[in-house]
């Protein structure tokens, strides 16, 4: 008996033994995966200086606020006069601001002092001497009127840039002109190509070649110069805004930042969203200055004046044509510059509360842009419009979008613009004239205008810029002598003459 005791007890120390090792054991194993999850956890100990400072992106909402991070900013919309960074920044050490552009922000721009021949000559301005600028200080050479202003963009911003230089310039600046390439951001091309289609595709027949000449000048110029050859032309700021402007420069000067209206007749493998920048059209109407209307005293519901049969993508305006224009207070007509057509579309226009914007020859129009001025709700009827600024604006807030395919519709669209009432109406109308000053051109430009706003644009594109022109010299040490050339690209069907 005392031996089976002995055994049990030996049994039963073992295994409390074993049970206390099996205890331990666990213990040691949930603890040490404990630890391996904290370690991977957020770490506790970071130099911060390594991290992304988060006010890279930051946006000021007039020239004295504070900047603001974008996760900070609860309405990440413009609204009011949203600008570049561009206060100066004593000690970067102490304010830790970092921009997209050197300079505070500012848009460092190297512009080519091109013959005159391809800017202000256009204007029929004379040089004097061996100068190749006029002096804007003492007078501006005026743009024609009429439909030529719709696509003045390359004007605005070239008077901008010479204006720049001023010792007198206002410190709210969007783009400064340098006179080093290498410290520049962006390479301006000063060709007033709209202007040169505009003069020549309906001039005398000596003259019509006029235009395609001067591209062919530019082509040579552009791929001579050291500046093209050290970036391949991706640095460079190429103004195409009438659609057909740069006709067959484009194809060689592809790799180059186009400012353009649209890209209705651009092959994305030339012109695209990712690459270029949409500038608005100048608006041709009047400004609606100190409007004080609302929803009851605008009798016309819904307003569409201009050429209604259309090439391309116009269809949708004959097709609506004949649903709308039997409708009550809907005007539905045609329309031009013509016979005093300007002051009529204005007092139209200030009269309506909504306004047609609807594809024509290509997706987009000036008629956008005098809605905007109008203060008449855009209706934008166009599937592949592209909009400026539209990464920071939110047209939604202040358009109405509606698909070709529901517009023609029967009874639909009317239908729709019906259904909105007084409040919701009344809301777009106020965010309409908060936005208007994006689009106006001026000279001296200001804060938050559309010169303003373009250069911002640009500024925007100058990091994928950077990296493009990086990318391209991977193998630039071996590539061989002759890849360095311009290569043309073949026009796409629906060019016109």
């Amino acid at each position: 008996m005392s031996a089976m005791a002995e055994r049990n007890a030996y049994s039963i120390g073992q295994k409390k033994l074993l049970f206390c090792l099996f205890s331990i054991t666990s213990i040691l194993f949930i603890l040490s995966w404990v630890f391996v999850l904290r370690s991977t956890g957020h770490p506790h100990f970071i130099d911060h200086n390594l991290l992304p400072n988060p006010k890279t992106f930051a946006t000021f909402d007039d020239g004295n606020s504070a900047p603001k991070s974008q996760s900070d900013n609860k309405n990440p919309l413009i609204t009011s006069n949203p600008v570049l960074l561009k206060e100066k920044v004593e000690s970067s050490q102490e304010n830790n601001l970092v921009g997209c552009c050197p300079n505070n922000g500012v848009l460092k721009v190297f512009m080519y002092d091109l013959a005159p021949e391809f800017h202000f000559e256009l204007l029929d301005w004379k040089p004097e001497g061996k100068g190749v600028w006029p002096d804007i200080r003492t007078k501006v050479p005026e743009y024609p009127g009429g439909l030529n202003l719709q696509h003045s963009i390359e004007y605005w911003l070239t008077l901008d840039l010479l204006s720049s230089e001023f010792a007198d310039t206002p410190n709210a600046r969007g783009a400064l002109r340098v006179h080093n390439s290498s410290e520049a951001d962006v390479i301006f091309v000063p060709f007033f190509s709209s202007l040169s289609y505009n003069r020549y595709s309906k001039a005398k027949p000596n003259q019509k070649r006029t235009n395609k000449l001067l591209q062919e000048k530019l082509v040579r110029f552009l791929t001579s110069q050291e500046e093209w050859k050290r970036s391949g032309g991706r640095d460079h700021i190429v103004l195409a805004h009438h659609p057909n402007s740069l006709l067959d420069a484009r194809m060689k000067l592809w790799p180059a930042t186009f400012i353009l209206s649209d890209f209705g007749r651009y092959p994305p493998n030339i012109a695209n969203v990712d690459k270029d920048v949409i500038a608005p059209y100048k608006h041709i109407i009047k400004t609606f200055v100190n409007d004080s209307s609302d929803f009851d005293n605008r009798p016309t519901l819904l307003y569409f004046q201009g050429a209604i049969y259309r090439k391309d993508g116009g269809f949708a305006r004959q097709e609506l044509f004949y649903l709308l224009k039997d409708e009550k207070d809907v005007h539905f007509s045609f329309g031009s510059v013509k016979r005093d057509g300007i002051h009529k579309a204005t007092r139209g226009m200030h009269t309506s509360k909504f306004c047609l914007n609807i594809a024509g020859d290509t997706p987009s129009s000036n008629r956008l842009f005098d809605a905007i001025a109008s203060h008449c709700v855009p209706v934008i009827i166009s599937d592949d419009i592209e909009l400026p600024y539209e990464d920071v604006l939110d047209y939604s807030e202040f358009c109405i979008f509606v698909r070709t395919s529901d517009a023609v519709k029967d009874k639909f669209l009317i239908n729709l613009i019906r259904s909105i009432r007084r409040e919701e109406w009344t809301r777009m109308w106020v965010r309409l004239k908060e936005v208007e000053n994006f689009f106006e051109f001026r000279y001296p430009s200001k804060d938050g205008d559309a010169v303003q706003m373009i250069w911002q644009a640009v500024a925007r594109k100058v990091p994928a810029i950077r990296l493009n022109v990086h990318r391209s010299r991977r193998f630039s040490r071996y590539n061989a002598p002759g890849d360095t050339g311009p290569k043309s690209v073949r026009l796409p069907i629906n060019f016109a003459e």
